[in-house]
């Protein structure tokens, strides 16, 4: 059965007009969501702790701020946007004691639904709007009239209007113009999950970091590695994006073609297609929540650890030499510090 995608023409803007929201988080998502909404005629307010350094850039793009617990009570549209192991302690404090009959709570992620940490309140519309990009770009598109592809969940249908409800959030952010598609919960979380894991980082970054460390140490140099095992990876993903796997076959060399078609498979074998299942068991029982989890309650120490040797990879070093040589590469670009935060 395909799956229901839905455009503009069938969203009704006038539902999240005529509702108040507040965006509980100014990082990535929460910037872009805020201020599309607001330029798409939405009565929206920010939530920040007190202490936010997020405070000045919302109040800088002319945005109402209030405290999380403030904002949860002006409003009866809360789109909870506060990274997934802040979110439990956030919603318990400060949003569910403002929680009434005919509000609705929003998410642009379902782990914490999907993994019982925080409940469907009685009464509520649980719903989730998820853009498929990052917020900067939810943000530029739309702007510039266009706009990034979403998900759309309802989990918990308490009015019976909720799927138009998030429909029309997702309107107001830009999505509809690209499409927005159909989902559940537990679909776009474990999807998620498994593909930041297995494809869109964890298995990109390592199979990058092997190459170039099969390369340097069979006596080629490490700039030399870097070229082909890491520089290289955005025009060939531009030509997936662009055009698809078929696309980009074309698009290169048939020497590259040939030893794309013989040597993938050996590289993506059964053994690791194993593994794949293997992660994907971990992500759909909930292993991997209570291991992030817990982690996050110890302190991250193993988390810090992991990152730190993350960056002490000579792969790092020898990128940023390279690429202070190609002002280029970031030219008009934001840094990914730059629209962090919450």
């Amino acid at each position: 059965m395909p799956a229901t995608i839905y455009y503009a023409a069938d969203a009704d803007p006038s539902i999240i007009q005529a509702r108040t929201v507040a965006v509980i988080g100014y990082g990535s998502q929460g910037h872009a969501h805020a201020q599309n909404l607001r330029d798409s005629g939405v009565d929206v307010r920010v939530g920040l702790r007190d202490a936010s350094a997020s405070r000045a850039k919302a109040e800088a793009a002319g945005l109402p701020v209030r405290s999380i617990a403030d904002a949860a009570a002006e409003s009866d549209v809360i789109m909870l946007l506060a990274p997934d192991t802040d979110q439990p302690a956030i919603f318990e404090s400060s949003i569910a004691p403002h929680l009434a009959d005919g509000k609705a709570l929003l998410f642009a992620h379902g782990f914490a639904v999907r993994f019982g940490l925080i409940p469907s309140p009685p009464g509520v519309d649980v719903a989730m709007v998820a853009p498929k990009g990052p917020g900067h770009l939810v943000r530029r598109t739309y702007v510039g009239g266009g706009g990034v592809p979403a998900l759309i969940a309802v989990e918990q249908d308490a009015t019976g209007r909720a799927r138009d409800l998030a429909l029309s959030y997702a309107d107001a952010i830009g999505a509809t113009r690209a499409g927005v598609l159909a989902t559940t919960f537990s679909e776009e979380t474990e999807t998620d999950l498994f593909g930041e894991q297995v494809v869109l980082c964890g298995g990109l970054t390592a199979l990058i970091q092997a190459g170039f460390e099969t390369l340097v140490e069979a006596g080629y140099e490490p700039e030399s590695a870097y070229f082909e095992c890491l520089h290289e990876v955005k025009l060939i993903v531009d030509l997936i994006y662009e055009h698809g796997i078929s696309g980009m076959r074309y698009s290169v060399s048939t020497t590259a073609e040939y030893g794309d078609l013989t040597r993938g498979p050996r590289i993506i074998n059964d053994s690791v297609r194993a593994e794949m299942r293997r992660i994907l068991a971990e992500i759909r029982s909930g292993e991997f929540a209570e291991e992030w989890v817990a982690e996050f309650r110890s302190g991250l120490a193993n988390f810090g650890r992991l990152e730190a040797e993350g960056r002490a990879h000579p792969i790092e070093a020898v990128g940023a030499r390279l690429r202070s040589m190609m002002p280029f590469i970031n030219a008009g670009s934001e840094r990914p510090q730059d629209v962090s935060g919450g």
